[in-house]
């Protein structure tokens, strides 16, 4: 079950949010579970941006959701800013959600078309008693002012009326209303056309910088990964394959499914020549993954050891993990 060991994580620099052996399951039947995240342990330092990659499916939003306790995780702690909020419940959870918020991967959807922008950015310093309604006012006009929407226009109208790169600014701004210390970002920019893409990126940024964010950056698409992370977490049907920082993993990736995966991030330039590195069949189920690495049936390198014994991340260079029987070393 590619990627277990916890000898990647840094408790000597106090992360901001330090994860263990994180298990989330769903219910099939009385007999079975889909499991989508299998004891997965990481750490993001205050500051930093931790990108979360992987191929639909392998966990990557599951995770996200239950670093927020949506759902429940069934096993693990999640220690967020000292505080293990993995044992938490009613209003001790609550008191804590709001140095935590998600911006959702469909951002059209995770906005009510019932509700006017200004009442959805409103609502949770409403619900926080965050000033008095004027003060409120105010603080909704400076946040979408700060995500590049004119307050004077945007405010009165409805979510159904912008655009997919208009709404996720929105949602940006609803997300940072709280002022939270650690953003969730679910696929942000993967349903715009690429020069919205490069806006909202910009965007996240430069909140990043202003408001002191540290970012959990949640992606398919390894080219965006690279422009925006300082560390690189690559998941596999709910393991952890490697972590490494992105220049490192682009140049030299260890794990047979990273090289896989950044050999397909397409190359503007026709003159340069492509190396595929091409993996054969379906990803395993994950109601019934396969023993030992559970990448092992799409794996050319794999072998008896790799269908008895589960790899243990191992780190083959400084800041760089791998956990696999066979990684590629140059």
């Amino acid at each position: 079950m590619a990627g277990t060991g916890k000898i990647h994580l840094r408790p000597q620099s106090s992360p901001i949010l330090s994860v263990q052996d994180l298990v989330v399951n769903f219910k099939v039947d009385r007999k079975s579970f889909v499991s989508a995240v299998a004891g997965i342990s990481f750490d993001v330092l205050r500051g930093e941006t931790l990108a979360i990659v992987g191929e639909s499916g392998c966990g990557k939003t599951t995770l996200g959701k239950a670093i927020m306790q949506l759902p429940r995780p069934k096993g693990g702690t999640i220690v967020l800013d000292g505080e293990d909020i993995s044992k938490m419940d009613g209003k001790d959870l609550r008191l804590v959600r709001p140095k935590v918020q998600m911006i959702f991967q469909d951002a059209i959807s995770s906005l009510d078309p019932r509700l006017q922008v200004k009442n959805l950015i409103d609502e949770p310093l409403k619900v926080w008693k965050r000033g008095s309604a004027e003060e409120r006012s105010g603080r909704v006009d400076n946040l979408l002012d700060a995500v590049g929407l004119d307050p004077a226009i945007v405010r009165d109208r409805r979510s159904y009326e912008f655009s997919g790169g208009q709404c996720q600014r929105i949602s940006i701004a609803r997300a940072i209303a709280l002022d939270p210390m650690l953003l969730i970002c679910d696929e942000p920019v993967s349903a715009l056309d690429v020069s919205v893409q490069a806006q909202i990126l910009n965007l996240l940024q430069d909140m990043k910088n202003k408001l002191g964010l540290t970012l959990i950056f949640i992606s398919h698409d390894l080219a965006v990964v690279k422009a925006v992370s300082t560390r690189v977490l690559v998941m596999y049907l709910g393991k952890i394959c490697e972590i490494a920082d992105p220049d490192d993993l682009y140049l030299k990736p260890a794990h047979h499914y990273s090289r896989a995966l950044i050999a397909a991030v397409p190359i503007p330039n026709p003159e340069v020549q492509v190396n595929f590195a091409r993996l054969g069949g379906e990803p395993p189920s994950s109601i019934n993954p396969p023993s030992g690495c559970r990448f092992r049936p799409r794996c050319s390198s794999a072998s008896d050891r790799c269908a008895a014994e589960e790899p243990k991340l191992q780190e083959i260079a400084p800041g760089h993990f791998v956990a696999c029987h066979h990684p590629i070393v140059d």
